[in-house]
C-alpha cells in the first residue's frame, strides 16, 4: 500500500504531562500533574483549539468542557524507558528504549572526582559548580574568571555540564577544547549528562557581560539509529524545528531551524506547512518546560498554552487532506510541584488529519514509541534493528 499521508507533523509542548505513571514514585513524583494542576490553579483557560482536537476528553480540565465529538484521536502514552528528561522521551518516540537514565547534578553540584579530573585536564581552578541561571552566573564570578584565570562551569534542572569562558581573554578554540574534554569525561556511567554546552560571553566587568551566539551543544548522539535516521535513508524530508537538533545531535535531519521562542516555533511550522514536502516536519516547542515548568510558574505556563492554542488555529485550516499532525509531549514538569526538576508523567497523544472519517478514544499506548512506528509505516519504511513500537496507522481512519 502506498503512503497514507504526504506529509507528517509532530508537534512537541515539551514538558505537558497530563499524570502520574505507575512508577512514578520511584522517581520521587507523587500525585504529579503537569496539565491538571494549571488547569486547577486558573479560574480561566482558553484553549478553543485544543478543546475542539479533544484535550479536555483525554484529560478532564476544571474550566474546559470536552466535547461531544473532538476533532481528534486521543490516548495517554507511558513512558517505557527508564527517565523523565527530553532526550530520553524524544528518543523513544523514534524508537529508542533507554535504560540508563541521564543524570541531574541540580541539587549537589558536580562530584569531587569530576571537578578534580577537569582541573587536571584544562590546568584551571573551576568555580561555580553549582546550578545557576547563565546570565545571574555571569554576574557572579565572570570578573573572577577573567582576572584569576579560572573557569565557571554550573549545571541546571537538566542533564547539563555547562562552562562559559569569555571570547576575548579564553578564546572560543580553547572554551572549546575545554568542552570536548568535559564531554569525554562525562561518558562514564555516574557523571553521564546529556549534553556539555559552551558558553561563550564577552564583556570585562559587572554589568557589561553578555552571551554571544557561538554557543556549542556536545550532545550525546541517539544510541542507535531512530526513526528519522530510516526516513532520511528513505529520501524523505526530515525537517526539524527547535530544539530536535540538539536532542538528536543532528541524526537523520535533512534541514533544521532554530527558533528563538515557542511562539517563533509555531511560526515556523505554520510556514513549513506552507512548502511542498513529502516527510516529517518535528517541533519541539521548549518554553513551557524552560521558561515556566523549570522555574514553578504554574500561571505562566497556562499563558505559554493559550499563546500555543491562538498558533494552532492557524496551523489547523493549512493542514490538507494528506497531512496528519500528531501533538504531545516528552515528560511532565508540574510547576505546583516541589524542586525544580521534570516529573515522571504520561502525555497526551492528539492524531488529526482533515481526511479522516472516525475520531475518539484509543486504547492507553504503553511507549511513546507508537509515534515513529505509526510514521515509519505511513512511509512503508522499515524500523532501524533494535528500535520499540507499534504502528497505529490503521486505527486513524
Amino acid at each position: 500500500m502506498g503512503k497514507k499521508y504526504k506529509r507528517v507533523f509532530v508537534v512537541v509542548l515539551d514538558s505537558l504531562g497530563i499524570g502520574e505513571m505507575e512508577d512514578s514514585g520511584r522517581f520521587g513524583d507523587v500525585g504529579v500533574d503537569t496539565l491538571g494542576h494549571i488547569s486547577q490553579y486558573r479560574d480561566t483557560f482558553f484553549i478553543p483549539n485544543l478543546q475542539k482536537l479533544g484535550i479536555a476528553n483525554l484529560k478532564a480540565l476544571k474550566q474546559v468542557p470536552p466535547v461531544e465529538k473532538p476533532l481528534a484521536y486521543y490516548a495517554p502514552m507511558r513512558e517505557m524507558s527508564n527517565g523523565k528528561d527530553t532526550m530520553t522521551g524524544h528518543w523513544e518516540m523514534m524508537g529508542i528504549k533507554t535504560e540508563k537514565p541521564f543524570i541531574t547534578f541540580t541539587d549537589t553540584g558536580f562530584p569531587k572526582e569530576l571537578i578534580d579530573e577537569l582541573e587536571k585536564r584544562t590546568g584551571r581552578k573551576i568555580i561555580g559548580n553549582k546550578s545557576a541561571s547563565g546570565t545571574a552566573i555571569l554576574e557572579e564570578l565572570a570578573e573572577e574568571e577573567i582576572k584569576e584565570g579560572h573557569l565557571i562551569v554550573y549545571t541546571s534542572a537538566d542533564s547539563v555540564l555547562q562552562i562559559c569562558g569569555n571570547e576575548e581573554t579564553m578564546g572560543l578554540d580553547t572554551l572549546y577544547h575545554y568542552c570536548e574534554i568535559a564531554r569525554e569525561l562525562t561518558m562514564r556511567d555516574e557523571w553521564r549528562v546529556g549534553r556539555v554546552i559552551a558558553r561563550p560571553y564577552t564583556g570585562r566587568k559587572r554589568g557589561e557581560f553578555v552571551r554571544t551566539a557561538n554557543r556549542h551543544d556536545y550532545a550525546l548522539k541517539p544510541t542507535g539509529q531512530t526513526v528519522l535516521n530510516a526516513l532520511k535513508d528513505a529520501g524523505l524530508s526530515v525537517i526539524s524545528v527547535g530544539k530536535i537538533y540538539d536532542i538528536f545531535a543532528g541524526e537523520g535531519l535533512t534541514e533544521s531551524n532554530k527558533s528563538k521562542s515557542s511562539v517563533h516555533g509555531m511560526e515556523q511550522t505554520i510556514e513549513i506547512a506552507d512548502r511542498d514536502f513529502t516527510g516529517l516536519c518535528f517541533t519541539n516547542l521548549v518554553d513551557f518546560d524552560a521558561l515556566w515548568g523549570h522555574r514553578r510558574n504554574p500561571e505562566g505556563y497556562a499563558c505559554e498554552i493559550e499563546k500555543f492554542d491562538e498558533k494552532l488555529g492557524i496551523l489547523l485550516p493549512k493542514l490538507k487532506e494528506d497531512d496528519l499532525l500528531i501533538l504531545t509531549a516528552d515528560h511532565g514538569n508540574d510547576p505546583t510541584y516541589s524542586g525544580t526538576d521534570h516529573t515522571r508523567e504520561k502525555v497526551p497523544f492528539l492524531a488529526y488529519s482533515p481526511s479522516m472519517k472516525g475520531s475518539g478514544e484509543l486504547p492507553e499506548f504503553d511507549t511513546f514509541a507508537a509515534i515513529g512506528a505509526t510514521i515509519a509505516d505511513n512511509f512503508g519504511v522499515k524500523m532501524p534493528s533494535g528500535t520499540i513500537g507499534e504502528s497505529i496507522l490503521d486505527t486513524l481512519q
